[in-house]
């Protein structure tokens, strides 16, 4: 009688749902795997997981292909920690920004500017941020502004489109920050970002950033953009 009701219930199922995968993963007749099938590493995979960005854990022992940040990220070299919040992530700093040398560290944030893996990502563009806020900072940025300006040029040339525009949200910052002493740099700055002005997803980005470098540079930085950008029309005209 078990088997009977068993073999109801299971034709009962079946009718409507033809094509479908069973729950324990095997294959249907139509060759599709179920939904509910093992990832490749053994967990269960989510709906979810599509909407989440590709993360590792950064202080695990698994590190021999890891980038020169996330190197120094995992071995203490930068003094904060990403903070999970429910809504909004942050980041803890063990030394407060005022008193971390810029020297390496800034000049390190924004090499990992390039990130594009969960938390290196956050913590380069965060922690950079934050440290071009500690007030009347211009003087430490200034003399580091051959090594910030090399590493975000390789992040404005970087072929992930994230990474372009965390190097343009950078290259605003910069510049807010040390005004026209930036303008001697901007050669080898606007060549990627007449690139990315071509590209409809950065051009209103592009925009915004070089109307907040020729107001921090003062008009002498004009010529220079024209030069590279014969497009671009400026906020004094």
């Amino acid at each position: 009688m078990a088997s009977s009701r068993g073999s109801s219930s299971r034709s009962s199922l079946g009718s409507g749902s033809s094509g479908r995968t069973t729950s324990s993963g095997q294959k249907s007749s139509s060759g599709q795997k179920s939904s509910s099938s093992n990832s490749g590493d053994g967990r269960q995979s989510k709906p979810s997981d599509r909407l989440n960005p590709k993360t590792i854990d950064p202080f695990s022992n698994s590190g021999k292909n890891q980038s020169a940040f996330a190197s120094i990220y995992s071995n203490g070299g930068i003094p904060c920690r990403l903070m999970h919040g429910s809504v909004k992530h942050k980041l803890a700093w063990s030394t407060p920004p005022e008193q971390v040398p810029f020297d390496p560290v800034l000049v390190t944030l924004a090499e990992g500017l390039r990130e594009t893996v969960h938390p290196y990502m956050f913590v380069a563009r965060s922690g950079f941020k934050e440290m071009l806020e500690v007030h009347d900072c211009a003087g430490h940025v200034v003399p580091l502004l051959p090594k910030l300006t090399v590493a975000i040029r390789a992040a404005l040339a970087h072929s992930d489109a994230s990474v372009v525009s965390g190097g343009l949200d950078a290259l605003r910052q910069l510049s807010e920050v040390v005004g026209p002493a930036l303008n001697p740099h901007l050669n080898k700055l606007l060549v990627p970002v007449a690139k990315s002005m071509t590209d409809r997803r950065h051009r209103d980005n592009v925009v915004e950033t070089l109307h907040v470098v020729e107001s921090s540079g003062g008009r002498e930085c004009l010529p220079v953009i024209k030069s590279k950008i014969p497009t671009y029309s400026s906020i004094f005209t």
